[in-house]
């Protein structure tokens, strides 16, 4: 047997000096360095005594060294968890103790806070965004043989976390074929080759930026200038050597925003791809008329990888994801009864096909939930099938918000405010937002005889959550919108807060 992902995405590679990843201001590795790297990585992770299987947590900064652990797990047949960089310790504390990983690597900064919660038996090692700390000081001195570990198609490559608006977050088990499969139909849909050069500012912490954009240029044998997060002036300045850009809705209104980004700086380019947010049709026509591109929208969810996306040749629908990859299935249905709905009506989106995980870790029944035995997927969202077969996504069941290419739970910020002191209750929402896509309110009612100032109420909440997770905006409320059945109505507090956003 070998191993599957691996010897696919990066295997086919070995002696080839063409250069893979350039990180910003430094210099190209070649395919052939970068096995060379991932080589001593997993000799490293087999020294601490990680056995197939294990679950190694990741929470650095993005570089070459933190892409290389992806590599170095795959060899080794080790279980990927990345993690989210604004993720504080409270909130790690729950996916450490979960997934139990052998292995966490982390930033030396954050050694001391994570050391406490370790899991039992668990070993830290450190990188930081420079490529020191003990991980590196290891792998200097490893072995930069190693023979992949056999694999198989249903062998777990990755845990990635996500959650639903109540309740604890889930696991979602990725499989070495729901990775494969989806970068396969996307080289092939998206036309990637050799000759292509990726300008990659995502985040690899999160589907979009490691399993698409990764895998996508190590299986196509395209190179990625890699920089450590979207930096305006960096971006223009490398966009003449790049042919493709992945981004989020913030990447474009970015853009678009400097008077630089003119049609000669992207006459170099082949194809700009948006996701992880809806993207305004506003922008995409501000877009086209500004340099004769028309940018290419897709949909995913962690869960699926890529589901969805609209055509390279032919019309990219503004306010559409176009059609469902070669080998997914997708259906919309009736929310209630899971009854098939006609093109033209509003439902649920309903997935099937090898890009769909394998269910939540250590949770059958919320995998029974929604995963059918029929292998379709309940996404959650609620889409349409027009009458050209162009899928929109009108709103999701429920109330999470997408801002900046994040995925947000309102129920974790509503449990942060509760505890707050003057607080009564909380509700959270997502209103429109053109450079986020969108953007978090929260409405607070005061406990009886409380006066809470919103801005001491943000105060106290920014060391418990996240950066992307802080709202925007905190409006007192004297009560919150319920309907007969006392539950509370977010779309009449989304309406009101999108007609005065400020």
């Amino acid at each position: 047997m070998t191993n599957h992902l691996f010897d696919q995405l990066f295997g086919y590679h070995a002696g080839s000096d063409a250069p893979f990843v350039t990180p910003l201001g430094g210099a190209a590795l070649s395919h052939d360095d970068f096995l060379a790297l991932s080589a001593r990585m997993a000799n490293v992770f087999v020294a601490q005594g990680l056995q197939k299987g294990d679950r190694v947590a990741v929470q650095v900064g993005k570089s070459v060294p933190a892409l290389a652990i992806y590599a170095a797990c795959l060899r080794a047949g080790l279980v990927l968890l990345p993690l989210n960089t604004g993720y504080t310790v409270s909130e790690l504390a729950y996916f450490l103790g979960d997934a139990e990983p052998g292995l966490v690597i982390c930033d030396p900064a954050k050694a001391e806070g994570l050391s406490p919660i370790l899991p039992e038996g668990a070993t830290l090692l450190t990188l930081d965004n420079a490529g020191n700390g003990s991980l590196m000081d290891a792998v200097a001195q490893a072995d930069a043989q190693h023979d992949p570990l056999p694999c198989g198609p249903d062998d777990l490559a990755a845990i990635l976390y996500t959650s639903g608006t109540t309740g604890r977050s889930k696991g979602a088990m990725l499989s070495h074929d729901n990775l494969l499969s989806n970068a396969r139909a996307l080289t092939n849909l998206w036309r990637f080759s050799a000759d292509d050069v990726l300008l990659h500012a995502l985040p690899i912490f999160h589907t979009h930026g490691l399993f698409v954009a990764v895998n996508v240029c190590a299986l196509s044998g395209a190179s990625m200038l890699f920089h450590p997060g979207f930096n305006l002036d960096d971006i223009i300045a490398d966009l003449p050597k790049a042919t493709t850009l992945m981004g989020v809705p913030t990447f474009y209104t970015r853009l678009l925003d400097d008077p630089r980004f003119t049609p000669m700086l992207t006459q170099h380019m082949r194809l700009f791809v948006s996701g992880s947010a809806p993207l305004l049709a506003e922008t995409h026509e501000q877009f086209e008329r500004r340099t004769g591109h028309r940018i290419l929208e897709r949909y995913g969810m962690t869960e699926t990888n890529m589901n969805v996306s609209n055509p390279y040749e032919g019309e990219r629908r503004a306010g559409t994801v176009g059609f469902p990859l070669a080998g997914t299935e997708l259906r919309i249905t009736d929310p209630t009864t899971g009854a098939p709905l006609p093109d033209g009506e509003i439902g649920m989106i309903e997935v099937r096909g090898p890009n769909v995980f394998k269910g939540y870790w250590r949770m059958p029944e919320k995998t029974a939930e929604e995963l059918r035995g029929n292998g379709f997927f309940i996404t959650g969202d609620l889409g349409r099938i027009d009458a050209d077969g162009y899928l929109s996504i009108v709103g999701r069941q429920k109330d999470l918000i997408i801002s900046g290419g994040y995925n947000i739970y309102p129920k974790e910020i509503e449990v942060v405010l509760d505890d707050l002191p003057g607080v009564l209750e909380s509700a959270v929402v997502g209103i429109p937002d053109a450079d986020f896509g969108e953007a978090v309110i929260a409405a607070v009612v005061p406990a009886p005889g409380a006066t809470p100032d919103p801005e001491a109420l943000m105060a106290l909440l920014r060391p418990q959550l996240a950066r992307f997770k802080h709202p925007r905006a905190i409006r007192i409320l004297d009560e919150l919108p319920r309907n007969t059945m006392g539950k509370v109505q977010k779309n009449l507090l989304r309406e009101a807060f999108a007609a005065t956003p400020a």
